[in-house]
Formats: C-alpha cells, structure tokens, sequence
C-alpha cells in the first residue's frame, strides 16, 4: 500500500493541485489529508471541494475546527481569525458540512493520522521539536508504529523509543522493527521551514518506508489571489519565502 499524505492546504489550491499531480505520477493508493484545509489562502470552498472528492480519508485541523465551531476562535492570532471569518463566508454548506464531520484522529493498519500530536489530539499540541517529542516516550506502548501529524509546517520526523527520541531529517527514511515513528508532513500550502515549494508524503508500507516530495507550483497565482481578497498580505508574502 502506498498513502499519500498532505496537510496544511489553507485554501491555496495551486500548491494542492501541484502535490495532487505529483502523488498520482508517483502512483500512490489512498489518499490522505491530514487537515487544515481553510485559513490564510484565498479558495477554502474550492480546496473543500478536492478533497472531498480525492481524499480516502480526511482529518479535522484546528482550523477547521474552530471555522465549525469546535475550537473557541481565541486558540488563533488575529490575523488567522480574519483569514477564518473570510473562509466562513465562502463555504458552501456542503463543505461546512463536511468539515464538520471529521474525526480528530483515525487509524488504519499500523498507522496513525491526526493533525496535531496524538495524545489528546483535540487539544492540538504541535510535535516539531525534540522536547514535544520526548513527552511521547511515557506513551510508547499506546503509539502506532507510525504516526503522520500535520500543524507545524515544517518536515521534521523522529524515531521515538521507551526511554528517548531522536530527531531524523532526509528525504527517504527507511522504517525498522522495535521502534515508533512520528512524522510532520509539511504544508501543501504554507511551508514554514524555508523552502517555499509543496509538500506531500509517501508511506509505502511494503518497503516500509517514508519519502517526502517537495513540489513547485504557481506561487504567484496564489499570492495574487489572497492580495485580491483583501486577505492580510502576509499570507500572500510568506508563500514566496516559505516561512
């Protein structure tokens, strides 16, 4: 089985039709989006609408929540608030709906989805250092093997143990037995760890490994767009520099 995984698409659908494009030349099974599909970009309706049709399975991020009203609106900065109170009034029904349906977290086979740590996961706590992840070595026996979070932005994964974790950085890591895995999949539309381009994730459970995949696309088009709507411009800025 080969899953392809995002997260973070925050209404720029360039950066999610780019790594859609990718993961299906690259010829994945299932698809999985680990949320945050509103906020900051200009298209939350348009994003809803892909993801509703191509994702097999789909994870509540906190701002989706706090857009349908399951996290108080105080949990984001300002500027995150307008972004959201814009994505509320482009949402179709359907797509309120459907945000609304989701699950915190979800399992399948050996392996864990949600958009922030797995340890009460509607709390959303990042895991995107080594001290957040040391608090899961008191959690090792309840952990899957491997676990996909989403919320930092950033592509970091760590090798977690009983007694420590260890932090890993490159763009193929091999699984092995004994051991858990906790993987930040980036952002397909806001990266935050200086390099500005897509991200998606493939989980290939035969090889058992994970590969990240780092993907151009018209950034551009998307920064016009969030200036268009009269957006903070921030949003549309920090796409060019990805942070």
């Amino acid at each position: 089985m080969r899953y392809g995984i995002i997260s973070d698409i925050h209404g720029n659908t360039e950066g999610l039709e780019a790594c859609l494009n990718e993961l299906e030349a690259q010829g994945i099974d299932r698809l999985v989006c680990l949320g945050d599909i509103v906020g900051y970009g200009a298209e939350p309706n348009e994003c809803c609408d892909i993801i509703r049709e191509k994702a097999d399975i789909t994870i509540l991020g906190n701002h989706d929540a706090v857009l349908v009203g399951k996290l108080d609106e105080e949990y984001c900065h300002s500027a995150a608030r307008r972004a959201l109170r814009y994505s509320a009034e482009q949402l179709s029904d359907t797509n309120y709906d459907f945000l609304a349906s989701l699950k915190y977290k979800t399992y399948e086979d050996d392996s864990c989805f949600c958009h922030g740590s797995p340890i009460n996961a509607e709390d959303f706590e990042y895991v995107f250092s080594l001290d957040q992840a040391a608090t899961l070595t008191a959690h090792f026996s309840s952990l899957s093997k491997v676990t996909f979070v989403g919320h930092s932005h950033v592509t970091t994964a760590y090798l977690v143990t009983p007694a420590m974790s260890l932090q890993m950085s490159a763009p193929r890591l091999q699984l092995r037995d004994g051991v858990k895995y906790v993987f930040n999949v980036g952002s397909v539309g806001q990266p935050r760890d200086n390099d500005p381009r897509a991200c998606c994730v493939i989980y290939d459970t035969d090889e058992q490994s994970v590969s990240y995949f780092r993907v151009e696309y018209d950034i551009e088009a998307a920064a016009d767009k969030i200036f268009a709507a009269e957006l903070p411009q921030a949003f549309g800025q920090r796409l060019f520099h990805g942070v």
